[in-house]
């Protein structure tokens, strides 16, 4: 689907969780190349953003789910072609062993590790967020080279993180 330059692209990102532990996904390519971010993609036309969320988990983890929770949303702009945003979902699920991902490798994360492995920026405050179930709605802008420059959260009003 062609988005017009600097028009939000429609996105899901599902974070699944068994127990003290969190399925991420260490992404083979840019952007966040070596970085570890949850599972996800873009909204089909005539899709919502619920069953996005559960065809993505199953075709990039093999995992069947049929609902997950809504956490909030991440928005994210930038002089580039980088704009999207992202409805955030929760998913509980039996802990299983990672299947095989063409978008990288599916690893289980323990809670107590989740704010320390390599991240983007905006996805430690989403697991923030998650951890203290408060919900959020997160506005991210970064500069042309897609460095993060400020992030708000708008719920509370406040800026988040400032470079």
């Amino acid at each position: 689907m062609y988005v017009p330059h600097g028009h939000k692209q429609p996105a899901v990102l599902c974070i699944l969780r068994s127990g003290n532990s969190y399925m991420l996904l260490k992404r083979f390519k840019e952007p966040n190349k070596d970085k570890y971010t949850p599972v996800g993609g873009k909204i089909n036309p005539f899709e919502s953003p619920m069953d996005a969320a559960i065809r993505e988990t199953g075709e990039e983890t093999g995992i069947k789910i049929s609902e997950a929770r809504y956490c909030g949303v991440l928005t994210e702009s930038s002089p580039t072609e980088y704009n999207w945003i992202c409805f955030v979902y929760v998913a509980d699920v039996d802990s299983q062993e990672p299947a095989a991902c063409n978008e990288g490798t599916l690893e289980w994360i323990k809670t107590d590790e989740l704010l320390k492995v390599p991240t983007p920026v905006t996805d430690l405050f989403i697991y923030r967020y998650i951890l203290e179930k408060k919900p959020f709605m997160f506005n991210a802008e970064y500069d042309s080279g897609l460095v993060l420059r400020k992030m708000s959260e708008e719920i509370e009003n406040i800026t988040v993180y400032r470079r």
